[in-house]
């Protein structure tokens, strides 16, 4: 199986800045693309920015310009870069991969535990 282990959630003022780091550990035949979702209180969780294997990138109309997502494939990790915070990004925060633990298995989606963000006015 795969594990996914995030950091760097915390409390900034609105216009600071945050960088979020999910590692991913186990079994790992295979990672396929990554991405961080959020989730406010009360809302949905909604996707925030994902990033293929080879390194394409998509992102919510919301953080477009603000927040950049990379990864290290050496090391199966995501990280999500967050500039120029507001109130409105304030949530949980949660890193999500696709991946093959092994040959004999399909790719899976695995979730993280979540961190909060906070971003004070």
């Amino acid at each position: 199986q795969v594990q996914l282990v995030e950091s760097g959630g915390g409390l900034v003022q609105a216009g600071g800045s945050l960088r979020l780091s999910c590692a991913a550990s186990g079994s790992i035949f295979r990672m396929n693309a990554m991405g961080w979702y959020r989730q406010a209180p009360g809302k949905q969780r909604d996707l925030v920015a994902t990033i293929t294997s080879g390194g394409r990138t998509n992102y919510a109309d919301s953080v477009k310009g603000r927040f950049t997502i990379s990864r290290d494939n050496a090391k199966n990790t995501v990280y999500l870069q967050m500039n120029s915070l507001k109130p409105d990004d304030t949530a949980v925060y949660y890193c999500n991969c696709n991946a093959q633990y092994s040959i004999s298995y399909n790719p899976s989606n695995y979730w993280g535990q979540g961190t909060q963000v906070t971003v004070s006015s």
